[in-house]
């Protein structure tokens, strides 16, 4: 295999010597996982011959960085947070992707326009946008009149479920502290604002069940081991909609976020992968994910192919986190914030945590 030649914004070759007969792709599993093997995996293995093998992992970024940095990089195509991308791509261990090759929207919208804000970046393509959000049981509470209900243990007694990380918790933290959206990054920028955070999540920590992977947030409440947890809505939709589970979302406060396919550098199979990802984030296949979880796409072009779930009667519109009436007072997660200050607040959290 000839090695790749880079150029200083994008990727010249991207080449191998013979034809890939199977690329390796690298995401976090679960609902999500079967909305990609079933909106873009099959599909692709069908038309092009070449085999798709699909691995599973918590944070792709983590197993990505250390097989970049051992010189043994097994995967070709990773699905990595945005915050992972920024990081990565400093770093020098993803790929610099030709974004301008990109196809257009199926409405003719150059990609660069039709690709959703904070999607595209120079080593990675945007694919979904999906929201961390707090669900309930609807057999035990009858729902939250506002954020701040999920930090009241005296008016919803029992236990909560949070995402071990500080990412989340701290902006959910901030505005059931009355913070508005627009305002919590200028807040959490500030050590009163970082204080004010802690001091909510204080008021719960006895009664928080923390999670790491995406499929234990519903499993949590399935089980009636939390009233309600913090969690993604797309894990929460196929829990309702596909296990009739007792659940409802809370909508307002919602915090957006991306998820965006990327080339780890010394892919075995960069040139395959960089093909798989123009075909998996075109437009026909970016609204087909829809189908499968509830998960809006990264086109704009897209929305206008979004109709039913894949049990032909739900419409999915509805349980988009995109969808308009759900978007109001929703929170969209700062790439740059977190790209600046994880380390310092991650630190902390893990240091509060621990005492």
């Amino acid at each position: 295999m000839r090695r790749l030649m880079i150029m200083t914004t994008a990727m010249a070759g991207l080449a191998t010597m013979a034809a890939a007969q199977e690329i390796t792709v690298m995401s976090f599993g679960g609902a999500y996982g079967a909305s990609q093997m079933e909106a873009y995996y099959k599909p692709y293995m069908a038309e092009t011959g070449v085999k798709v093998v699909s691995v599973d992992a918590d944070n792709p970024a983590i197993p990505i960085k250390a097989q970049v940095e051992a010189g043994n990089v097994t995967v070709d195509v990773v699905d990595l947070e945005p915050s992972d991308v920024v990081r990565l791509c400093d770093e020098g261990a993803l790929e610099v992707l030709p974004i301008d090759e990109l196809p257009d929207g199926a409405d003719g919208t150059p990609a660069r326009e039709d690709f959703v804000d904070g999607t595209l970046y120079d080593c990675a393509v945007g694919t979904i946008v999906y929201s961390t959000l707090i669900a309930y049981r609807t057999d035990r509470m009858g729902g939250l009149d506002s954020t701040a209900d999920f930090f009241d243990l005296a008016k919803i007694p029992g236990k909560r479920g949070m995402r071990k990380s500080a990412k989340f918790a701290l902006e959910l933290a901030l505005m059931a502290d009355g913070v508005a959206p627009a305002d919590v990054y200028a807040v959490l920028a500030t050590p009163a604002g970082v204080d004010r955070a802690f001091a909510m999540l204080d008021r719960i920590k006895s009664e928080v069940i923390w999670w790491e992977a995406g499929a234990q947030a519903p499993q949590l409440l399935a089980d009636g081991e939390v009233v309600m947890t913090t969690g993604y809505n797309g894990r929460f939709f196929d829990a309702m909609v596909s296990e009739g589970q007792p659940f409802a979302y809370y909508w307002p406060n919602q915090i957006l976020d991306f998820n965006l396919f990327a080339i780890p550098k010394g892919a075995p199979h960069a040139e395959e992968a960089w093909k798989f990802i123009q075909y998996a984030t075109d437009t026909k296949h970016l609204a087909l994910q829809a189908t499968y979880i509830s998960y809006g796409p990264a086109r704009r072009s897209s929305a206008a192919m979004v109709g039913l779930y894949k049990d032909g009667k739900t419409e999915i519109g509805p349980y988009l986190p995109t969808y308009p009436a759900n978007m109001e007072n929703s929170l969209t997660t700062s790439i740059e914030f977190w790209a600046d200050h994880d380390i310092e607040l991650s630190q902390r959290f893990n240091t509060w945590l621990a005492n």
